[in-house]
């Protein structure tokens, strides 16, 4: 059974999403000490946290902030503040994906069920996927280079792994898209591309810059 932490300081959204999230058989908890969330967080060990932004005392991010120092689990933001700025801020943040108040919740749900299949269910895969000395371990979802290990996503894996699988050829935003979020729901494209501006960041801290091209009106691919 899932563990998911919610935390929302609107209590008629906040108990709307716990009906329905427990409805699929997941357990549930509400936020309730909005001072000390990290310890809540803590105590419930969560395999997946929704989180608002605007939030009394320490808003959505500072908590994101500190969670991602102990913790890789899946932070869906939800938010009435759902302008481009939020967005990028949220997924620079640490967070795997955004959704707008007011949502529905049966979108809710798909997201939720998409990212805790990406995050927990693997499959007992050992392969490799290598590229100019970067190293991609499908067993675990890590990547190391020079020794060194570089920290993924979830979402960083799924690019990674997609644009590996095909070496050399362009893989469409579209296909990216679907490996990402897979649901029917509607994903602005801006998602994608924080996703990608924010994992080639992080490879070219590692020293592999332009380790991923883009093929404008194309996709992307690893040549």
């Amino acid at each position: 059974m899932y563990r998911v932490l919610i935390v929302e300081d609107d209590m008629a959204i906040a108990w709307a999403m716990q009906k329905q999230i427990t409805m699929w058989g997941m357990e549930v908890r509400c936020a309730q000490d909005f001072q000390n969330i990290l310890a809540e967080f803590t105590e419930f060990d969560p395999q997946l946290v929704l989180l608002d932004i605007m939030l009394p005392f320490y808003g959505g991010y500072h908590w994101c902030s500190e969670i991602r120092k102990i913790s890789k689990v899946p932070i869906i933001f939800i938010s009435s503040a759902s302008d481009n700025m939020n967005i990028v801020m949220a997924m620079n943040m640490g967070g795997d994906d955004f959704i707008a108040k007011p949502f529905d919740l049966n979108v809710l749900m798909a997201k939720m069920q998409a990212i805790l299949r990406r995050t927990y269910d693997f499959g007992s895969a050992s392969d490799t996927l290598e590229h100019r000395g970067a190293v991609l371990n499908l067993a675990d979802a890590s990547m190391t280079y020079r020794g060194e290990r570089i920290d993924l996503t979830k979402n960083d894996y799924r690019i990674l792994q997609s644009l590996l699988e095909n070496k050399g050829k362009v893989v469409s935003r579209d296909m990216l898209m679907q490996k990402l979020w897979e649901t029917d729901s509607f994903v602005d494209e801006n998602t994608l591309t924080v996703n990608m501006t924010r994992l080639r960041r992080k490879l070219a801290e590692a020293g592999l810059t332009d380790f991923i091209t883009t093929k404008k009106g194309l996709g992307y691919l690893i040549e």
